[in-house]
């Protein structure tokens, strides 16, 4: 096929070459009718892969330099943006050259205007590939003989229309799974019909159930992974304990929430005469249950993650092993690959050891008694626990430590607080705030980026296969963009187009530090930074400061960690004498399962996020009318982003502001009166009153209150 495909290429790509259809090809290339599929089985191929283009009069030539391919992202609007490989920003569509794509379609995009200074990438979509849905979520709307589906995805660019035979069970504004049978084209819409009938939108467990058919996310495990999982048994195998480390005799244990069910980590801490310190993390053998190519890894890798719903978690692995078997329960004997550190008074790992163990936690603690312990504050949690506090304390010590280096290399501490919702028996939010974080958390956090650091600057020396996370440098026309803003805080991120350290980030956050400001800030530095990521090639982490990263510490809820510790495991079991032949192999799967692992997080994280914002507005439909002190998030030319206390952000839009008509300064990113001369910027604090909110739009208003209100 490819010599066939190579011969088509080179005859096209001859200059006296002009755009024919098939059959004029077969003429010319005395191609016999016996063999004319042939070629239209490659001509298929090469148009498949973007090589060459089939134009309206179905006459194929290349495809130019000037045309890529990429995913189309539409705004409500009707203009979007495409996400291509060969270029890292996006390239602008205007909603005149969208040529009717829709949100997620695949795409061939013609450039027509290169960058420059302060300006994007502009194109105009010259075919549609692939269209990237055809199923979607959406209300139904029923007109009798005929009705509509509006989707849930506000971009997606069509209602659906559905005629009556079409309608299956659906009743009037419904929420449903509707297929599209027909797209539409030149602005029509498209047609489908309904397969299923979600429940009315404000029914118990309707809104989550929607995201799940949204993002076509597995709702349960195959009858034969489960059953694979369920023969794992919930004992460990005996026989393979004389392969291990035998620590079961050590004070190990486990700090997690009071509600975690799947416990990836333990850890220990042990002081030494000579100052210095052990750290020992120990992790979950996950891998010596999902074993490579098995049911259980073929589901782990399509899923790629597990997804936290508030309230409903869709794991990555079936309970039997998350919840089972891999947890590191109290009180029972569990299989780890371990890592341990000695550590010096400065923070430095100077020595480190890798290996199979086997573990028994003496105790499962949560965050807010740990943090107890440490401020000796509650008796009751001290005389329960009285004979570890010393461990507690030692970890407290060397948390510090590591922190304290940390953040000396300009370690970026985001105070980005997380939202706390609590949901009645039923599912329906009833109260929003901070999720309260305690120096405990830092503990865990602190051993496992010191796990994952000292393991990933192993595997970089072996020159092994290996999956790292990776944060690259932020670009510096972005980091010009936030010091627009900063500079009405009278705060500079410095920098040179050479070389960007993240220092110079971590400096503007410590003095923004305790003020109000520091959590707008820490939202600003966080969208100049660009996303991190899997790769199979290390160029290290820029947000924590790090030359080597990966991550080692939660196989039971990632699939990046399980496959490193697939590695890990081997190199052991060989003595770190591997084969060429295993290297060979596991390089090709480490591209992949870096690709793919990054693309599950983004739908994970965009699903968690959207999980929150249906919650949000849902809480604060009950308390439309309400006023609150909130702060100026974000600035747009449509109107400002308040956040509120709670963690809750609305719109306030430009008919919300007063009597005044404000306009936007691109400039000074601010919104300016028109009259008055009044200006919002990122950071002030203003008083709002709720005056919408919607659930199924998944988006809160708020209004400025004028002098005398209230």
């Amino acid at each position: 096929m490819q010599d066939k495909e190579n011969t088509i290429l080179n005859f096209m790509k001859d200059k006296d070459y002009v755009p024919m259809k098939a059959k004029e090809m077969a003429l010319v290339l005395n191609i016999p009718k016996d063999r004319y599929n042939e070629l239209i089985e490659v001509l298929n191929n090469l148009e498949s892969e973007c090589k060459i283009i089939k134009n309206r009069k179905n006459r194929y030539r290349l495809n130019d330099d000037d045309v890529l391919v990429g995913t189309y992202r539409r705004n409500s609007k009707g203009f979007g943006f495409v996400k291509t490989e060969e270029f890292e920003e996006e390239i602008f569509v205007s909603k005149d050259d969208s040529n009717n794509a829709l949100n997620g379609d695949k795409v061939l995009i013609n450039i027509y205007k290169n960058h420059e200074k302060g300006k994007s990438v502009e194109g105009k979509i010259v075919k549609i590939i692939s269209h990237g849905k055809n199923t979607l979520v959406g209300t139904f709307q029923n007109s009798k003989n005929y009705g509509f589906v509006i989707p849930d995805d506000k971009n997606f660019g069509t209602d659906i229309f559905i005629s009556k035979s079409n309608f299956g069970k659906a009743r009037n504004n419904h929420k449903v799974l509707v297929e599209i049978i027909k797209f539409g084209e030149k602005g029509k819409h498209a047609e489908g019909k309904i397969i299923e009938v979600l429940g009315r939108p404000n029914e118990a467990g309707v809104d989550m159930l929607s995201l799940i058919k949204e993002y076509g996310l597995p709702s349960t495990f195959p009858e034969a992974v489960e059953n694979e999982a369920k023969s794992k048994g919930d004992k460990i195998d005996i026989t393979q304990i004389k392969n291990r480390v035998d620590l079961r005799d050590k004070l190990i244990f486990t700090i997690d929430g009071e509600d975690a069910k799947d416990l990836d980590d333990a850890v220990r801490v042990e002081k030494l005469e000579d100052g210095n310190y052990i750290l020992d993390v120990h992790i979950a053998d996950v891998s010596h249950y999902v074993t490579q190519d098995s049911l259980l890894d073929k589901e782990a890798y399509l899923r790629g993650t597990s997804i936290y719903m508030l309230g409903r978690v869709i794991p990555m692995l079936p309970r039997e092993l998350s919840n089972g078997i891999c947890s590191l329960n109290a009180g029972e004997d569990r299989f780890t690959l371990s890592c341990s550190m000695k550590i010096n008074p400065h923070g430095e790992v100077i020595d480190s050891k890798i290996y199979k163990a086997i573990i028994n936690v003496t105790e499962r603690m949560n965050y807010k008694d740990v943090q107890k312990i440490l401020d000796k504050s509650d008796k009751e949690v001290l005389k329960k626990y009285e004979k570890y506090l010393d461990e507690f304390d030692k970890m407290k010590e060397l948390a510090l430590i590591l922190k304290n280096r940390r953040m000396e290399k300009g370690y970026l501490n985001l105070d980005i607080p997380e939202s706390k919702i609590e949901l009645d028996q039923d599912g329906f939010a009833i109260d929003v705030h901070k999720y309260e974080t305690y120096f405990s958390h830092e503990i865990i956090e602190q051993f496992m980026l010191t796990a994952n650091e000292t393991v990933a600057e192993k595997f970089f020396w072996l020159e092994a296969p290996f999956v790292y996370r990776i944060h690259e440098d932020p670009d510096i026309d972005k980091i010009k963009e936030a010091n627009k803003f900063l500079y009405n805080m009278n705060l500079k991120i410095k920098a040179n187009k050479n070389k960007i350290y993240p220092k110079a980030f971590a400096e503007v956050l410590e003095e923004i530090k305790g003020k109000e400001e520091e959590r707008v800030v820490s939202n600003l530095i966080l969208r100049t930074l660009k996303l991190a990521r899997y790769s199979d090639e290390n160029v290290g982490h820029f947000g924590i400061a790090s030359k080597y990263y990966c991550h080692f510490t939660s196989p039971i809820r990632r699939y990046p960690d399980l496959f490193i510790h697939r590695i890990v495991s081997k190199y052991l079991d060989s003595n770190y004498n591997v084969s060429d032949e295993f290297i060979e192999k596991y390089k090709t799967l480490a591209k992949q399962a870096a690709i793919n692992s990054s693309e599950r997080e983004k739908v994970a994280t965009k699903t968690e996020r959207e999980a929150e914002k249906i919650k949000k507005a849902e809480y604060m439909e009950s308390h439309i009318g309400e006023e609150y002190e909130g702060v100026v998030s974000s600035i747009t030319s449509f109107g400002m982003f308040v956040e509120l206390e709670n963690t809750v952000e609305g719109l306030v839009g430009f008919k919300d502001m007063g009597d005044e008509y404000f306009y936007y300064d691109e400039n000074n990113k601010t919104l300016v009166g028109e009259h008055t001369k009044k200006t919002y910027k990122i950071g002030d604090i203003v008083q709002i009153r709720v005056v919408n909110a919607s659930k199924i739009l998944r988006q809160v208003d708020f209004e400025i209150m004028k002098k005398g209100d209230g």
